[in-house]
């Protein structure tokens, strides 16, 4: 699990920002109560609340990691998966986005439009057909009552079929 976090989420959250920033003139916002600097603490703490959360939910239930070579053996459909089917990517989208407008760099906010543009892509193209194959009804079933990144409202209870 160790070694997902530190190549997966740290270089997403991490490694390449901080190259972003190397190469541009970012100005951070004053710590003072402004609305931008409210958004930006949101953003940050539910993002790394929802990465937190859903890390945990891998390696207790799921048995995995978010990583290809370590995947999860069971379905998770708890927690912020009861609302929302990636709240991992979720978190992240979040957390890049506190990121921009911290250091108030339009180069990390297209960086950020970036990721989200390729992912909303990736996972319908390529993450949720192997997701669909691994678990079956269970999965579409799921896929059809909670969406993708953008929670639901209302927690979601799905009666698996096969446990």
């Amino acid at each position: 699990m160790l070694k997902a976090i530190l190549i997966l989420p740290c270089n997403i959250l991490i490694t390449i920002p901080a190259i972003i920033l190397y190469f541009c003139e970012p100005t951070m916002i004053k710590p003072a109560f402004s609305i931008t600097y409210v958004l930006m603490l949101l953003f940050f703490a539910s993002g790394l609340i929802l990465m937190i959360w859903t890390m945990r939910l891998f390696a207790t239930v799921g048995h995995g990691s978010p990583a290809p070579w370590n995947p999860i053996n069971k379905l998770i459909t708890t927690g912020p998966y009861a609302c929302v089917r990636n709240p991992m990517l979720s978190g992240v989208f979040l957390f890049l986005l506190g990121e921009a407008i911290l250091f108030q760099s339009w180069e990390l906010s297209l960086y950020w439009l970036i990721f989200v543009v390729i992912n909303a892509f990736y996972f319908p193209l390529s993450e949720e057909k192997a997701l669909l194959k691994r678990y079956g009804k269970d999965y579409e079933t799921y896929k059809n009552n909670v969406p993708r990144f953008i929670p639901r409202i209302t927690a979601y209870k799905l009666s698996l079929i096969h446990i």
